[in-house]
């Protein structure tokens, strides 16, 4: 009988993952460690490690404290290592467009009602609320892993993150 162990990595401590490919080229198809990601870029870059037609998982590091960001559509983001605090402020008129696809950076602090915040650690994911602003603030480095809609400031590095 095999016997597995599950390992958690962490932002210090990561094993670099791989895929298999079955009869197919594997510029096909992407995995990137989520850790070396966020290793790797500047803190709140969002960096795409998976994508479907105009949906997106973004790796991201956070540390210190973000830009105030809003989006017109719901967004979700999971902590995979660390603790970060979302900050939430629900605006008195929305900054973007309905058909804006993808988040935005405020100008400034938002204009509207505090909502709260919520303190995420490893697994937890919380909600990111349509025509909400928020920001992340992380006392230590930390790591998340955000689903969104392409937009403006997704990075996509395929060539820097995957292997082939």
């Amino acid at each position: 009988m095999t016997t597995y162990s599950t390992k958690f990595g962490s932002l210090e401590e990561f094993e670099k993952g791989h895929i298999e490919i079955i009869d197919d080229d594997p510029k096909h198809f992407a995995f990137s460690n989520i850790f070396e990601v966020a290793s790797t870029f500047r803190p709140y870059e969002k960096v795409v490690v998976a994508k479907n037609v105009k949906y997106v998982l973004e790796a991201i590091r956070a540390e210190g404290t973000s830009v105030w960001r809003t989006c017109a559509h719901d967004e979700f983001v999971t902590v995979l290592d660390g603790e970060v605090k979302v900050e939430l402020v629900k605006l008195n008129v929305p900054a973007v467009r309905p058909e804006k696809e993808g988040s935005v950076s405020l100008a400034g602090d938002p204009v509207g009602t505090p909502m709260g915040y919520m303190i995420l650690r490893r697994g937890h994911q919380g909600l990111l609320p349509g025509n909400a602003a928020y920001r992340f603030v992380a006392a230590r480095p930390s790591v998340m892993l955000q689903q969104a809609i392409h937009g403006d400031d997704t990075i996509e590095r395929w060539a820097e993150i995957c292997l082939s």
